[in-house]
């Protein structure tokens, strides 16, 4: 994985980035606990089965990790200009709960399809929101072209080697709290969590499998890797609205999936609801469609998991009430 940060730089170095983020990022968040499923194993005969609970991350969702990582390792004098960032809701968060508490500006731009609930704890930090396009991908490119025009940095919500080295300290987590893990499940948007988790996971436990898993009404991440190029795809509505949308164009994440999902898996939106419920139910914790996605491809692929140890990423908690109360 011989990934560039720009044309000039050296290789970006995975494991030493994921190191260098741990180190940056630690004053600043949460290290999540993670959970023994008995209900979950019992399923499928998997020897333990554990959540890692980015859930209980503060902003409710992994995202703050990748924020903090590129806000942190920014020129102060940078930094000061104020950030510009694109996101469906969990990133705006991340960005704008970092730079509060660096003390810069946010300005975020957002789809109008975005959940209004997300939105409102954007504002609510003090960033600075703009409505812009339907799609993410349309969204990241007017963010973008603002970002040039007032010479401030862009931080993309994963198309940026350290966000997603920054996503990867979940895994530098899970090294020293699981132990000998043989597979972990990790939703699949534009690519940002599982490049950096499966970066750090292939240096810690190459062996272990990596099972990357979307909504079957917006996987153009995972339709991509199956057609061997980037695609544009429409994307449905879905209850992983976290997941959803499309992939930028030339995106670092793409040869980097390629590389490090081993099993593509689709879920259905029934299969996101079931798998919302059974978390609330059995484990009485509160996750968004994103989280639930992860657990579904596990039902869904369980079978072939017997003796084994894995791991769910439960990648976020940021559900509205209407939502939530339409699917329980």
């Amino acid at each position: 994985m011989n990934m560039t940060q720009d044309s000039a730089s050296e290789p970006f170095d995975w494991p030493a980035e994921v190191r260098r983020a741990a180190g940056r990022i630690s004053p600043y968040i949460r290290e999540t606990p993670v959970e023994r499923s008995e209900l979950l194993a019992e399923y499928s005969g998997a020897a333990a089965v554990w959540l890692k609970c980015e859930n209980m991350q503060a902003t409710g969702s992994f995202k703050l990790r990748g924020a903090l990582n590129r806000l942190l390792a920014m020129p102060e004098a940078r930094r000061e200009r104020g950030v510009i960032a694109a996101s469906t809701g969990n990133h705006g968060l991340a960005i704008a709960h970092a730079a509060r508490a660096l003390d810069t500006r946010a300005l975020v731009f957002h789809p109008r399809t975005a959940e209004p609930t997300k939105l409102e704890g954007i504002a609510r930090l003090g960033a600075e929101l703009v409505a812009f396009g339907d799609d993410c991908v349309e969204c990241e490119r007017e963010a973008r072209r603002v970002a040039t025009e007032r010479e401030a940095d862009y931080v993309s919500p994963y198309n940026d080697p350290l966000v997603a080295a920054g996503q990867g300290t979940i895994a530098y987590e899970l090294e020293r709290q699981l132990p000998g893990l043989d597979a972990v499940f990790v939703s699949v948007g534009g690519g940002g969590l599982v490049s950096g988790v499966g970066s750090w996971l292939r240096h810690w436990q190459p062996a272990a499998r990596i099972f990357g898993c979307s909504p079957a009404h917006s996987a153009v991440m995972l339709h991509s890797l199956a057609a061997g190029v980037l695609l544009e795809l429409e994307s449905k509505p879905t209850l992983s609205d976290g997941t959803a949308g499309g992939v930028e164009a030339g995106a670092i994440t793409f040869p980097l999936c390629q590389g490090l999902i081993d099993e593509s898996v689709f879920v259905t939106e029934q299969e996101i609801a079931a798998a919302l419920r059974l978390v609330v139910k059995d484990h009485h914790m509160l996750i968004e469609g994103a989280a639930a996605t992860a657990v579904a491809a596990y039902l869904q692929q369980g079978s072939g998991l017997a003796g084994q140890r894995v791991a769910l990423i439960l990648c976020g908690a940021n559900i509205s009430l209407e939502t939530l109360r339409e699917h329980l």
